[in-house]
């Protein structure tokens, strides 16, 4: 019924005179509430970004995430690694390793560029005419390092540009808002299209931050004007603030249960989540709003204590891996000053650095101001030392003479173990011999290249096999990709008979064909399974069989892949505890729809409208509750057999 309409009749317009006046107070005390909550929101939000400490919070982070060694890698692995990073991962999420790689890289062209800057001078060279060699690793280093910062800076602009259209379609929502207070409809109709206009602000994403208090205000003041103008009836108005209180205290309970949580990081993050979700929330019971309230504030105090604490307590942590990291810079700084002459004193001395290094590696961060200056302190007192070192024994014709034996039993090794097919292992061992080759000190110069030349050809014949070897496995590969491909396009062009089960075990039939073929190259294992069980689903689909037979039959599709994936039994188990997580959840979303079918007298026709529309999503949930329980005696059964 139009408002026009019920002003025509004087029963009708008493009964609105007496909802208007609910409505009008209720207005006023929601307009008092909601400014009174998202002050408090505000202000907590305030305190908690103003205790946090995000440059150490974001190094805490990156620190417990990085997975690789990188200081374990050689150059060109280090190259590779990170042209991985940039194709594969989001290059927002990559700086860390980045960081990484870059720094490990450069220390190990510092290593290369002092060998041959002292090689140069051995050979007779000018200090001053030294220039290393354009180096093609380092080149494809700086070109990766080139492209990831333009593809972060297009990251950041795509960022920018999407926020500043989330703003203008939040707008557009409010100007909507704005209209609803004009238009000359129905009731439930106007309020419907409010809950639509709701729901399209909450399912918009960020906005541009120093636009986000003056869009809220604009926000909240078009609501309650439509509140004033819809004159809602008591009846809904109470359920609406009954939803809201359900749904704040919810997450009160979820924001108390992140006390729980191990990672006080994790937990302060989610916690402003739970923030932004709380100011969606529209009022509550006003004989409520204040319990609640200080409920979800009190959890909130408790998370941001404990964050407070957490980066008190790093900071003191970094000032005494400060202190353990000067002292093991002043022993470094000492040992460099002493007059080493014996190969046996060198010995003594490079297991004590090296003793030194990996304690150094087992203590923390220091304060971020003084991390990069300590690490530069103790690096360069390590290659002071390593340094002198190589001085030593360049000088020293006996011990080059040892090194040289040294090296040809490497060699040795190496030309025994170059033809085996072993390759996981065999790769290991000519891994371990490179790092061996690599701590024998200098030999002469006469034999120095040979030597390398006669080490570098026995492990690269192993790897050239190797490599040939895999290359051959990559086309048995190409191979069975092809052979799934044209199983596709048999599902796609299969023709239909009369009968739906013999339809169905034709289709069964080319999916066990499908799963009997061998391995197909990595990257394009996912999408040639979706592709396959797209098709397959499309002509399940066309079968002249009921929905819910059709939903079943899929599922037994699915059910028969599982059965043959590795870890089956975990799948299945997860699937069917999936399933009755569904059933649960539909059961408890009826018993809510038939609860609050009980707040509704069928006299209006408003009333009468919501209680077919409660009954019609009972209706379908049963429906759906019938097909889950029918997959889960699917899947009992097939365990039985």
């Amino acid at each position: 019924m139009d408002i026009k309409d019920l002003q025509n009749s004087d029963s009708v317009q008493d009964e609105q005179k007496e909802t208007k006046e609910i409505s009008n107070k209720k207005s006023e005390e929601t307009s008092v509430e909601k400014q009174e909550e998202n002050s408090d929101v505000d202000k907590i939000n305030d305190d908690l970004e103003n205790n946090v400490d995000s440059e150490n919070a974001e190094d805490i982070s990156e620190v417990e995430n990085i997975e690789i060694d990188y200081n374990s890698l050689e150059r060109e692995e280090l190259v590779s690694e990170l042209s991985k990073l940039i194709d594969t991962k989001p290059i927002n999420d990559i700086r860390k390793e980045v960081e990484a790689i870059k720094a490990c890289f450069y220390k190990q062209q510092k290593t290369l560029n002092e060998e041959k800057r002292k090689q140069f001078l051995d050979e007779g060279g000018n200090i001053e005419d030294f220039s290393p060699i354009e180096d093609p690793i380092e080149e494809n280093l700086k070109d990766l390092f080139k492209r990831y910062r333009r593809l972060k800076a297009e990251h950041n602009r795509h960022l920018e540009k999407d926020k500043e259209e989330n703003l203008k379609k939040k707008y557009e929502v409010i100007d909507e808002l704005k209209v609803l207070v004009t238009k000359d409809e129905s009731i439930g109709d106007t309020f419907k299209e409010f809950k639509e206009l709701q729901n399209r602000w909450k399912e918009i994403g960020q906005v541009p931050q120093q636009k986000l208090k003056d869009l809220w205000n604009t926000y909240h003041h078009h609501v309650e004007k439509f509140y004033d103008f819809i004159n809602i009836n008591k009846e809904l108005r109470d359920l609406d603030l009954k939803k809201n209180l359900e749904t704040k205290t919810d997450l009160c309970i979820r924001a108390e249960k992140l006390n729980e949580e191990k990672s006080i990081v994790t937990a302060f993050k989610t916690l402003q989540k739970y923030h932004a979700q709380w100011r969606e929330i529209g009022p509550v019971p006003n004989e409520e709003r204040e319990s609640v309230w200080e409920r979800f504030k009190e959890a909130t105090r408790i998370i941001n204590k404990k964050h407070q604490d957490y980066f008190k307590n790093i900071k003191e942590d970094q000032k005494n891996n400060l202190e353990r990291k000067e002292k093991l810079c002043e022993k470094v700084e000492q040992i460099v000053t002493e007059e080493l002459d014996q190969h046996k004193d060198w010995s003594e001395k490079t297991e004590i650095i090296i003793e030194l290094q990996k304690e150094w590696r087992t203590i923390g961060f220091a304060p971020k101001k003084d991390n990069n200056k300590i690490y530069s302190r103790f690096r360069n007192a390590c290659d002071n030392f390593f340094g002198k070192k190589r001085e030593f024994y360049a000088q020293n014709k006996e011990l080059q003479d040892e090194n040289l034996q040294k090296k040809v039993v490497l060699c040795e090794k190496a030309e025994a173990i170059q033809d085996s097919t072993d390759w996981k292992k065999t790769t290991k061992d000519l891994i371990d011999l490179q790092k061996e080759w690599k701590s024998v000190g200098p030999v002469t110069r006469k034999h120095s290249e040979k030597i390398w030349k006669r080490f570098r050809a026995a492990c690269d014949k192993f790897f050239d096999n190797k490599s040939e070897y895999y290359s051959n496995i990559e086309g048995e590969y190409g191979d069975n990709l092809k052979l799934k491909k044209e199983l596709i396009e048999k599902v796609r062009n299969f023709q239909f008979v009369d009968e739906p089960t013999q339809n169905f075990e034709a289709l069964k039939k080319l999916h066990e064909e499908f799963n009997e073929i061998g391995f197909v190259p990595y990257k394009e294992k996912d999408k040639i399974q979706n592709e396959f069980r797209d098709e397959l689903n499309k002509q399940f689909d066309k079968l002249k069989v009921g929905e819910s037979e059709r939903k079943l039959l899929k599922f037994q599709t699915r059910l028969e892949t599982l059965h043959n994936s590795p870890k089956s039994t975990s799948k299945i188990r997860y699937e069917r505890d999936k399933i009755f997580n569904k059933i649960k959840k539909l059961e408890n979303d009826i018993s809510l729809w038939e609860n609050n079918m009980g707040f509704f007298s069928a006299g209006s026709k408003q009333a009468k409208d919501m209680l077919k529309e409660y009954q019609i999503k009972i209706d379908e949930a049963k429906r759906d509750i019938k097909i889950l329980e029918e997959k889960v005696r699917m899947i009992d059964k097939a365990d039985s057999e």
